[in-house]
């Protein structure tokens, strides 16, 4: 059974930094992408970034590139998302989620929210002052 358990939001002032976790279990981080998407009031859901350990490819929108760095702790089951410089507009339910292609990395997986079938309970990230 597929699980992805977010933690790590909370609240922030612009300019600062917090790290997003995901407890991936139920299948191999070695063959299925995992992407960050996030949510805002009013707002459609927004792909931010991906990884797929096969082809050790990571893919970020363009919003966050330079700020945000997706990463993998396969030992621990872990995807991370580390969010510097936040700016107000990060501010969102942030959630993890995983596909059904398997051995398809994100280049071929890309962030549309239609590709991912599995996802995470969403964590909250406020950046305010």
């Amino acid at each position: 059974q597929v699980q992805l358990v977010e933690s790590g939001g909370g609240s922030v002032q612009p300019g600062g930094s917090l790290r997003l976790s995901c407890a991936a279990s139920g299948f191999d981080l070695d063959y299925y992408a995992v992407a960050w998407f996030r949510q805002a009031p009013g707002k459609e859901r927004e792909g931010v970034s991906c990884i797929s350990e096969m082809d050790g490819n990571t893919i970020n929108v363009d919003s966050v590139k330079g700020r945000f760095t997706v990463s993998i702790d396969k030992a621990r089951s872990m995807v991370y998302l580390q969010m510097d410089s936040l700016k107000r507009e990060d501010t969102a339910v942030y959630y993890c989620a995983t596909t059904t292609y398997a051995g398809l990395g994100c280049g071929m997986i890309g962030l549309a929210s239609a590709r991912y079938s599995y996802w995470g309970q969403g964590t909250q990230v406020t950046v305010s002052s």
